[in-house]
């Protein structure tokens, strides 16, 4: 196996959810990729034009020769591209070594759960709709989806009274409104479904999930961090109340730093801070 070519599961599950995380290529034959149940986290079946600048990681089924000869045209078209060791199965038991097998599939990586009633499978962007005046289930569900579901999705906020019935009009996923498929259940709130709806679950994103659900509920002792999120989304609420696309852009990167946060903390290599006099 050509070293430099591949990248191993572990090194790609570590940008994963990162601003700068590689686009995610599936090149599973339309065969394999029209029957399978999962993709991996954030992959897109064709990659946007203005991909360019960003490092690309493509997978197949096994990591074999489909991924490979797709990372080798996008290096010679001048991309930064690398193929997935062992592909989206982990390898293929009984043709390739039985130790590499278990090496590749002892290092878990997110995968996402197609959903095709959603019209979300990665195979173009998705839209998904929202009430107006996000502060945070509303900020914190379309992170989620753009750093792990689908990085080209389209999220519009509308009047309340309007989401369901543009939902319906326009094919639109309606998410933390009553009577849409994405929304509060019990104690739990639209992140927590939205994480079950496709079946994603990392140590990192249950921690942050913890966290957005205390704030978003008022259960602010379920995380410490949770009544820092809900003042810093507050504030950032008046800050653009006029525009929210512009309260998603700015809570983006709250979400980034809370779930780089919850990254180290799970994997206990968390960096602490503690103030000392000169």
């Amino acid at each position: 196996m050509d070293d430099d070519l591949f990248i191993s599961r572990s090194a790609l599950a570590a940008r994963l959810g990162h601003p700068d995380a590689p686009w995610v290529l599936d090149v599973r034959r339309a065969e394999r990729f029209d029957g399978a149940a999962h993709r991996i986290a954030s992959a897109l079946r064709s990659l946007p034009d203005s991909a360019r600048e960003r490092d690309v990681v493509v997978y197949c089924v096994h990591g074999h020769e489909v991924s490979r000869d797709a990372a080798l045209t996008l290096r010679a078209s001048g991309r930064r591209a690398w193929a997935l060791e062992g592909g989206i199965e982990g390898a293929e038991a009984g043709v390739d070594d039985p130790a590499f097998v278990a090496r590749v599939r002892a290092q878990p990586l997110p995968l996402v759960r197609q959903r095709p009633d959603l019209g979300v499978c990665g195979d173009a962007p998705s839209c998904w709709i929202t009430r107006a005046r996000p502060k945070i289930d509303r900020i914190a569900c379309p992170w989620l989806v753009r750093r792990f579901i689908d990085p080209l999705a389209q999220v519009d906020y509308v009047p309340a009274d309007e989401v369901l019935s543009r939902a319906q009009a326009t094919g639109a996923v309606a998410f933390d409104i009553a009577g849409g498929p994405i929304s509060h259940v019990g104690d739990h709130c639209s992140f927590d479904a939205l994480l079950e709806a496709f079946g994603l679950h990392t140590p990192a994103l249950d921690r942050l999930a913890a966290i957005v659900r205390g704030a978003d509920t008022g259960a602010l002792d379920l995380a410490p961090a949770c009544a820092g999120l809900l003042h810093v989304s507050l504030g950032l609420s008046r800050l653009h109340a006029m525009d929210d696309q512009a309260m998603l852009a700015a809570g983006m990167t709250v979400y980034d730093g809370l779930h780089a946060w919850c990254q180290s903390e799970t994997a206990g290599t968390h960096e602490s801070h503690v103030w000392s006099p000169a």
